[in-house]
């Protein structure tokens, strides 16, 4: 049986942080989960910290940061945590119920059954499949996905999805000092990573749910910043970690 460590990155997820971790962990897979929280105000890592203490122990794991460093900071400090626990299968997953817990399963299955390295859960690859998004940001992130594709001839229809499951060899091939974009243009930077060093890729059709507690952290800079870091990316060398 595989160790699975899931990343759930946290910012002011007071409504949302119990009942994710009790979601996952009422699946029949087994997972772990690791909270990296950046200091949220609202008190999400006492909530975290209550859960440890009373009822999973040897389950649920959570690393505070002080202040807000960034979802990519954020899940490398995870990866490297999971990497030194010797977990096989790692997770991206948002705390607000936009990626479906029920999903987990259908990632690992693909890396454990169907032999990807990365699993991506994708709200493109059967057309679009997305909920109470204002069609606007719809069309924005489906065209920034088409976008990346074209400049970076990465067959992926799902370039800037954050639901995602690595195999521990991908990540311990990935040289993290070498990625530049800190917000979600880090998503499109790992699974460029993920291309250019060979493994295997693949997309597991997903529908994503817009957040119904708590409050978006999107802003247009996260655009700004992954549209001219993947300009920058397409002449960058990829080496793996020495």
């Amino acid at each position: 049986m595989s160790k699975n460590l899931v990343i759930i990155p946290t910012y002011n997820e007071k409504e949302n942080a119990e009942n994710i971790i009790r979601a996952i962990f009422s699946l029949k897979e087994r997972f772990h989960i690791l909270i990296i929280d950046d200091g949220s105000p609202d008190g999400t890592a006492d909530i975290v910290k209550g859960l440890i203490s009373k009822e999973f122990t040897d389950s649920l794991f959570i690393l505070e940061r002080k202040g807000k460093l960034g979802l990519g900071t954020a899940y490398i400090t995870g990866f490297k945590w999971g990497i030194e626990h010797k977990y096989d299968y790692i997770f991206e997953m948002d705390a607000d119920f936009s990626h479906n817990p029920n999903d987990l399963p259908k990632l690992l299955h693909a890396c454990t059954e169907h032999g990807a390295d990365l699993a991506i859960g994708s709200r493109y690859c059967n057309g679009i499949s997305v909920i109470n998004w204002p069609i606007g940001r719809v069309i924005m992130s489906y065209y920034a996905s088409t976008y990346v594709r074209k400049v970076l001839g990465m067959r992926v229809f799902d370039c800037t999805a954050g639901f995602k499951c690595y195999a521990r060899k991908v990540l311990e091939t990935i040289d993290f000092d070498n990625i530049r974009m800190k917000g979600y243009g880090f998503q499109i930077e790992m699974k460029y990573n993920t291309y250019k060093l060979g493994f295997k890729i693949k997309e597991v059709p997903i529908i994503f749910v817009d957040r119904v507690e708590g409050t978006s952290k999107m802003s247009s800079g996260i655009f700004g910043e992954a549209f001219w870091g993947v300009l920058a990316m397409k002449f960058r060398k990829i080496k793996p970690r020495k």
